[in-house]
């Protein structure tokens, strides 16, 4: 009777030792269980700024460099625990479901209500280097789809001059700049003894910023030399007006 009762003692809870030195309890129903409780086991607790979020070690470990790799296999790294054994962590738990979620199946993936730059923080935060570098290749692209959706930006120019004046004016041009409308003033204005017809000339031209569809860089490195052009335009006019006889005075405005 008390060998029976031994064997059937024996089906019900043993105790069994597995490789990596740390015994659990194998229950009746086939589970097994870690009587040490807390984080010794398969699965990991992490209490991160009041939210506990479970994980195994397997997905921790992932990162070498990672601080929750040096959490998990460093003895020497002291780290806090609630009462029931979870790593305590003093972080925002609303970004730290994206970084638990990437070293689990390697994607970044969260809530459009979420900033890519909240994530960032806390990627570098946990040290995790291939998390950071791709949020910051998410951030590049982000901004540059927002760019390109600004509408581009126009110099419109006023030019006064005389009826003669118009094709020399029109031929002359300089690049870039495009021909929008002409309005006749009249001949308010006489010299020698004839009146001339006086025209308005609007021209417009098309400013290269990263709203239009170039790069931040490409911009940049463009934009002075269209001052240049701008400038040389500016003083090859003044001097054709110096040699006709008469004063121009351009009006500039800037519009979206």
């Amino acid at each position: 009777d008390s060998e029976a009762g031994e064997s059937a003692t024996s089906a019900t809870s043993t105790a069994t030792t597995e490789s990596r030195g740390t015994t659990s309890l194998s229950v009746g129903n086939g589970s097994v269980i870690n009587p040490n409780g807390g984080n010794n086991g398969k699965w990991v607790r992490l209490n991160v700024g009041g939210t506990v979020f479970l994980t195994t070690r397997q997905t921790l470990l992932k990162e070498q460099t990672s601080f929750l790799y040096r959490l998990c296999q460093q003895q020497d790294l002291h780290s806090d625990t609630d009462e029931s054994g979870a790593y305590v962590i003093d972080r925002d738990p609303t970004y730290f479901g994206p970084i638990l979620n990437y070293l689990r199946h390697g994607k970044l993936v969260f809530n459009k209500e979420l900033a890519e730059e909240g994530v960032l923080e806390e990627a570098e935060f946990y040290n995790i280097t291939p998390l950071i570098k791709l949020i910051k290749e998410r951030i590049i692209e982000r901004d540059s789809k927002a760019t390109q959706q600004v509408p581009p930006k126009h110099v419109y120019r006023v030019l006064q001059c005389q009826e003669e004046e118009l094709t020399q004016m029109v031929s002359t041009m300089s690049d870039g700049w495009k021909f929008e409308q002409m309005v006749n003033i009249g001949s308010s204005y006489s010299y020698g003894t004839e009146d001339q017809a006086e025209f308005l000339c609007v021209v417009s031209k098309e400013l290269h910023t990263p709203g239009s569809g170039l790069s931040t860089e490409q911009s940049h490195k463009t934009k002075p030399a269209e001052m240049q052009e701008d400038e040389a335009a500016k003083e090859e006019e003044d001097e054709e007006n110096e040699e006709g006889g008469r004063e121009t005075t351009p009006n500039e405005w800037l519009r979206e």
